[in-house]
Parts: structure tokens; C-alpha cells; sequence
């Protein structure tokens, strides 16, 4: 696990006084849901973009092939 090992529960914990500190309690919840909107609309765009790379690669061995001679 990565993460657990660039900080240690201490830092943890003074990153999330800090920011508790710079944002305040009632802030968070939205800063939450923004960051989760903003997560989850960038999976979308980055699926949607894999699917157009998928499907334009198909496209383009399809039109490479040449046609079987009988």
C-alpha cells in the first residue's frame, strides 16, 4: 500500500486538522461532494475516451485489412 507508506497516522492527522482549520466543519461536506462530482465525471470522460480509442483503432484495422481473394 502506497499510501501508507508516504505518511504516517501523525500526518495524517495534522493534514486533517489543517485543512479542518482552513475550511471549517461546515465547509467540508461540500468540498466533498464537489471533489466526488468532479472524481467521478473525470472517470466518465476517461472511460469515454478509452471506448473512442478502442473503437477508432477498430476502425482503422478494419480499413487496413485488405480483402481476401478468392
Amino acid at each position: 500500500m502506497i499510501f501508507g507508506e508516504l505518511f504516517s497516522p501523525t500526518d495524517l492527522a495534522v493534514v486533517v486538522i489543517v485543512v479542518l482549520l482552513l475550511f471549517g466543519g461546515k465547509k467540508l461536506p461540500q468540498l466533498g461532494r464537489s471533489f466526488g462530482t468532479a472524481s467521478s465525471e473525470f472517470k466518465k470522460g476517461l472511460e469515454e475516451t478509452q471506448k473512442n480509442d478502442h473503437k477508432s483503432s477498430d476502425l482503422k484495422n478494419e480499413t487496413n485489412q485488405s480483402p481476401k481473394e478468392p
